[in-house]
């Protein structure tokens, strides 16, 4: 799932950055309210983490005009201000959320979950299963058939944009929007890559492959043979 955060302080934004990658997001950040804007509104996102206080247009601006455009992806806002006139202002303009600065990241992650999942826009689920592979999405840890898989956490969100496909055949650029951020600009074919570590921990030795090459389209990952 991908991610804008929209946030000018750059410790803030890196720190945002690291720890929903980490997490298995796909993360994209705009250090501006008129670039976040543009973004959000040429993008798909399965939410924005957007801060109130930012150069060119301010956060208020920038979640009122997404809703003008009736684009509904979720909004958790940041902000530095203490007060319920804000807080009203934040979730008048369209916010779905709010939370003051300095934050838990903990919380913060909570709270974008929960946000994404009551969208109903990104299915979200604690624990996805396909056939014997099992997939915790909040601890990133996978097994099959009941023995645990060790996978970096790129791998792991590999794996769960096929899950959440699964049957379907995906091309490598619909990972690549999904997986990696709007500004890769490396090589492509660091998919097959990715699929090819994911294919050697849990097909390698195995009586059933779940992961399909479908030639010159992509990849589908099977619920059954």
């Amino acid at each position: 799932m991908r991610i804008l955060v929209v946030e000018d302080e750059v410790g803030i934004a890196d720190s945002l950055d690291r720890g929903l990658t980490a997490d298995g997001f796909a993360v994209d950040v705009a250090r501006n309210g008129v670039d976040g804007l543009w973004m959000a509104q040429n993008n798909p996102y399965a939410a924005i983490v957007l801060d109130i206080m930012l150069p060119g247009l301010n956060g208020f601006l920038v979640a009122r005009q997404l809703r003008d455009d009736e684009i509904w992806t979720p909004i958790l806002m940041l902000t530095a201000k203490d007060g319920e006139l804000d807080e009203a202002e934040a979730l008048e303009t369209g916010a779905d959320d709010y939370l003051r600065k300095p934050f838990s990241y903990v919380v913060l992650l909570a709270r974008l979950r929960a946000l994404i999942r009551r969208s109903g826009n990104t299915p979200v689920t604690d624990v996805l299963q396909v056939a014997d592979v099992i997939l915790d999405v909040n601890l990133r840890r996978v097994e099959r058939a009941g023995e645990s898989v060790e996978m970096s956490p790129r791998a792991v969100a590999v794996l769960e944009f096929l899950i959440r496909n699964v049957d379907r055949v995906v091309t490598k650029d619909e990972i690549l929007r999904n997986v990696w951020d709007h500004a890769f600009e490396g090589d492509p074919n660091i998919v097959e890559v990715y699929v090819s570590r994911i294919r050697s921990v849990i097909d390698t030795g195995r009586s059933r492959a779940l992961i399909e090459t479908v030639r010159g389209v992509g990849y589908r990952l099977r619920s059954s043979q």
